[in-house]
């Protein structure tokens, strides 16, 4: 592995291995091929009496590993590479706009957070709101929460306890007739709470296909998680991996479709609008 001359130069031409920024949702592999998983978190730890930064990787089963950031320790698609911290850098925005097409407020800072609240049924609904509606959200200081489902709802509006100046909004996936979604709807029934979908199976299917450089969104047969199966079926190992370039597809409104546009736009007039 070494030479004899160790205080000989290193070979020019050998090939640098390549920097990757850690960001979340990225899916690599240890270099002795031990562990394969998304990145969740980066961090700091000691290590041999040395703090270093570190990331955690979850694999499909979401068990969680921590591994020190050194140079060349990890396969990205095969490829050596080094593991580094993303670089801190601000989203591009058209001049005056925000990603959501409303007109950008300069030096104005967030707000504490008001009672009132938008749900959303997971952490990719929550991302991707959060993508396009981030700073509007900010600034009227109105949080996003994920749910983890809807199937519990009835119980989860009982014990937030809405009202006049404690407004909710919900955002359901699949809210399309005959559906269990919007039977569960049905049975809130609240002039402070509105509840608003979009008739896609999830919100990655809100996205538009030519965001992500395809045609359309496969068809996945029944039976089949449909998150794996569109992964298979464009050929991406990790349903993570397959996320990452959904989210990373989305840089404004116009990457994603009305329906899901409306409904969230009603919901955050709904609770940010005084009522009469």
């Amino acid at each position: 592995m070494y030479s004899d001359d160790v205080l000989r130069r290193p070979d020019p031409r050998r090939r640098k291995v390549r920097e990757v920024p850690a960001e979340t949702d990225l899916v690599v592999e240890t270099a002795d091929g031990k562990f394969c998983g998304a990145v969740v978190r980066l961090g700091k730890a000691v290590i041999a009496g040395e703090q270093r930064d570190t990331v955690t990787l979850a694999d499909r089963f979401d068990r969680e590993r921590v591994f020190p950031l050194l140079p060349a320790s990890f396969l990205l698609e095969g490829e050596l590479v080094t593991l580094v911290r993303p670089a801190v850098t601000a989203q591009p925005k058209k001049a005056g706009r925000t990603a959501s097409g409303s007109v950008a407020v300069a030096n104005v800072r967030a707000q504490v957070a008001k009672a009132s609240r938008i749900w959303v049924e997971g952490v990719h609904d929550a991302a991707l709101v959060e993508r396009i509606w981030g700073e509007d959200l900010r600034i009227e200081g109105i949080v996003v929460e994920p749910l983890g489902g809807i199937d519990l709802l009835a119980d989860a509006v009982a014990e937030f306890g809405p009202g006049p100046e404690r407004r909710l909004g919900v955002l359901v996936d699949h809210l399309v007739t005959g559906s269990k979604e919007t039977r569960i709807a049905a049975g809130i029934r609240s002039p402070h709470v509105l509840i608003n979908g979009h008739p896609y199976v999830d919100i990655w299917q809100a996205v538009k296909p030519v965001a992500l450089g395809i045609d359309r969104w496969p068809t996945v047969p029944r039976g089949i998680e449909w998150k794996q199966g569109i992964a298979d079926a464009l050929g991406v190992a990790d349903p993570r991996e397959m996320w990452r370039r959904v989210l990373g597809s989305v840089n404004s409104y116009a990457d994603v479709e009305v329906p899901l546009l409306r409904s969230v736009e009603e919901l955050i007039d709904f609770v940010t609008v005084p009522p009469a």
